[in-house]
């Protein structure tokens, strides 16, 4: 079964007089429960892709459906609760309120979708990870490596059905990363929640189900892992 499909995606941005293409007629299909990498280099289209898969942006052509819906002509009002409930994100600046503490950034999309268990899975999450200690600070007292799994656990507080990471190992040390990558992967395992990774590193790409390589704006390759 498939939960995400892209059929013939395209995407330019104007540049001076001219238009550059980002993503070229890109098609792609997601099995329920899969891990994959994008990969590819910079400027490939591998965070354009990202964004338009999760209805942050939207194509100039194709359409995506989710979960047998097509989210593709949804406006504002119908995105915003479908993302909030349907997907959870993990990006390479963390994107924290730094006016909330690290339980109350957890728990704004719990509280933003009316759950009145908000605090109490927030604080399960927060412990999940270690940062039962750190619920009370905010994001400029904490560490890289703290903020990323602040954000993992809000990523993963409504229990989202995709999870889509951009580069979410990109700003932290080795160590960090790897903590971060575990945790990733021990939740995607654990709940068999779809994860869609863009990433430089081959490392990563090797732990994935399957990886699909970007090369201006297209998809050159599509392999699985057995």
């Amino acid at each position: 079964m498939y939960i995400l499909t892209a059929d013939s995606i395209s995407k330019s941005y104007p540049l001076g007089g001219a238009r550059i293409t980002v993503l070229d007629r890109v098609s792609l299909e997601v099995s329920a429960g899969e891990f994959l990498v994008v990969q590819g280099e910079s400027g490939s289209g591998k965070s354009t892709l990202l964004t338009i898969l999760s209805g942050l942006d939207s194509p100039e052509s194709g359409r995506i459906v989710i979960a047998e819906r097509d989210i593709t002509g949804l406006g504002e009002d119908q995105l915003a609760p479908l993302r909030n409930l349907t997907f959870g994100f993990v990006f390479q600046s963390f994107h924290l309120v730094p006016s909330l503490t690290a339980l109350e950034n957890v728990m704004f999309p719990a509280e933003l979708a009316g759950d009145g268990r908000a605090r109490e899975k927030a604080e399960a999450l927060l412990a999940r990870v270690g940062l039962s200690g750190r619920s009370a600070s905010f994001p400029h007292q904490l560490s890289g490596g703290e903020k990323q799994r602040c954000a993992i656990c809000r990523a993963l507080i409504n229990a989202p059905r995709i999870i889509f990471a951009d580069e979410p190992t990109g700003n932290l040390d080795s160590a960090n990363g790897g903590t971060v990558l575990e945790l990733l992967l021990e939740l995607h395992r654990e709940h068999r929640t779809t994860l869609i990774l863009v990433t430089h590193s081959p490392e990563i790409a090797r732990m994935a189900d399957r990886v699909v390589t970007l090369r201006d704006g297209r998809i050159v390759a599509d392999a699985s892992h057995a």
